[in-house]
């Protein structure tokens, strides 16, 4: 009889591997329930739309458990479907004794990042704001402490500082599948978790992002920036205000950064005055590369970019519709 798996999750991603996990299974293990995060209201119109992970469970015909509390009564619903494991990803709430009791093999739980480091609910950003030169995904055994259990399988991810928050995530979770697999396959076999690994090093953690921390700071320098910009995409986009602190939101969406020799090197044409500007000054634009915002250490050539209330522009077509762009300051 295959394993039955209870499976926990709610965003895009998490119904991804949950996607891997049903096109592998074969057999071995059943997704036999989902439990993710109630629906929520989106959209103009407020309506109650189902997460990711739930629409795709209904899809499949996956039951579905969409609750807001492990309460008394719901745990007797989970003990009488008489799950053998609780496989989670991402799905925002921490198990109690009581619930994790009810898996007669345990729980298992995907992070995407190189435990220990970077516990907690936002990693991926955290890698790529710190300029990591690499980061992973890690399988770990369920435990009361955040991020603190045992790891069970680990895979290794370099970075190159051009990944955004997105498609790190994308990566993630497709490696988080693959790494998923393996482990239930060998959970199947000994009808027990493997034998794990005590994480080692120190422990950091991350925390739940706000809109206030996803503000540029044009003091930094471009690379900063620009990692900043990367970092974020996931959380709606880094913002800037135009002319002043109060100012408009105007979204940086995608930029690369240059440092004094690639400015040298790609001729860019830059004002005689720049070294005086503020940091921050929208100081030219050209064709080939896009506009360029003055920051503490070499300029930012920003690509694609949105207003307040308005759709996401490429440069060229923002700068038709902004002529006196060039010049502004930005906060």
């Amino acid at each position: 009889m295959a394993m039955k798996i209870l499976y926990a999750g709610s965003p895009e991603a998490s119904a991804r591997t949950l996607e891997i996990l049903l096109e592998r299974s074969q057999g071995v293990y059943e997704i036999a329930g989902v439990l993710t995060n109630p629906p929520s209201a989106k959209g103009r119109k407020k309506d109650l739309l189902p997460t990711a992970v739930g629409a795709f469970a209904q899809e499949k015909d996956i039951p579905v458990y969409a609750v807001q509390k492990l309460d008394a009564d719901f745990r007797e619903v989970i003990s009488a479907q008489k799950f053998d494991i609780l496989v989670c990803f991402a799905y925002g709430k921490i198990f109690g004794p009581k619930f994790l009791s009810l898996f007669k093999i345990g729980g298992m739980n995907l992070h995407p990042s190189l435990l220990p480091k970077y516990r907690g609910p936002t990693p991926i950003p955290a890698a790529i704001l710190n300029m990591d030169k690499e980061t992973a995904v890690t399988v770990q055994t369920l435990s009361l402490g955040m991020d603190e259990g045992e790891i069970l399988a680990q895979k290794k991810i370099a970075l190159d500082f051009t990944e955004t928050a997105d498609s790190l995530l994308e990566e993630s979770a497709v490696i988080g599948g693959e790494l998923l697999d393996g482990v239930l396959r060998e959970c199947a076999k000994l009808e027990t978790l493997p034998r794990g690994t005590p994480q080692q090093g120190d422990a950091s953690y991350t925390k739940i992002i706000s809109r206030e921390d996803t503000l540029i700071n044009w003091n930094e320098s471009a690379q900063k920036i620009s990692a900043f910009v990367r970092a974020y995409t996931s959380e709606g986009g880094a913002f800037t205000r135009i002319g002043s602190a109060e100012g408009e939101t105007l979204k940086i969406l995608k930029c690369v950064p240059f440092d004094e020799d690639e400015i040298a090197s790609k001729k860019i044409a830059l004002p005689e005055n720049f070294s005086e500007m503020k940091n921050g000054t929208v100081t030219a634009a050209d064709k080939q590369n896009g506009i360029f915002i003055k920051c503490g250490k070499g300029v930012l050539c920003v690509t694609q970019l949105q207003r307040q209330q308005r759709n996401a522009m490429n440069y060229k077509d923002f700068l038709n519709g902004n002529k006196n762009f060039i010049g502004t300051t930005l906060f």
